[in-house]
């Protein structure tokens, strides 16, 4: 008796895991708005219709990228607080804003996609913990250095120093004149300088 064999389905390894490689391939060569979940299924070689079994719309697939480059951002400032030479509350702060601008120069597509293009994102609860989470890191650094009453404030002006100088750099605002680490070895200086003043 001759042995028919049915065939097996077709699986595309880790779907869900692809498609997220294929979004932030997608975000790394074009603008958030020009990205559709039909591209992010040509990339990763489906049909169209596959990506909704894991994310229903395309804003889920943006908050997914969002929260998970969050994840890496909080890890990676929390690595360079943990190795800094000096263990000071002011040289822990200092390697974050280091850490900061790289994790901007080194990966521009999560970070647009996780402070210029929140809009773009579903809101979902692991987005919305992972932001939170990178928020309260920055307050509890900065809190070591100004106490609680001025905590939050000044964690806001060290946000705003190293985004505005990431934002600067990717937009090749920059002077041409000073050394790029110059720079910015002046401006966290002085981002330090207005944590510590009362």
């Amino acid at each position: 008796m001759e042995e028919t064999s049915t065939p097996k389905p077709y699986h595309h390894g880790d779907l869900h895991e692809r498609l997220i490689a294929a979004g932030e391939e997608a975000l790394a060569e074009m603008a958030v708005e020009q990205v559709s979940l039909r591209e992010i299924a040509r990339r990763a070689g489906v049909s169209h219709a596959a990506p909704k079994h894991h994310f229903p719309t395309m804003g889920h697939l943006l908050g997914e990228i969002a929260a998970r480059g969050f994840e890496s951002f909080v890890t990676a400032l929390a690595n360079a607080a943990q190795d800094s030479p000096s263990q000071t509350a002011e040289a822990r702060l200092l390697a974050m804003g280091r850490a900061y601008l790289h994790f901007a120069a080194a990966r521009p597509a999560a970070y647009q996609l996780m402070f210029g293009a929140r809009n773009q994102c579903a809101m979902t609860p692991r987005l919305v913990g992972t932001s939170f989470a990178a928020w309260s890191q920055l307050v509890e650094a900065v809190e070591e250095i100004t106490g609680p009453a001025r905590a939050q404030a000044a964690a806001l002006h060290v946000w705003s120093s190293v985004h505005g100088l990431s934002m600067l750099k990717h937009a090749h605002r920059l002077p041409l004149e000073m050394p790029l680490h110059s720079l910015e070895e002046q401006m966290l200086h002085m981002m330090m300088v207005g944590v510590k003043t009362e």
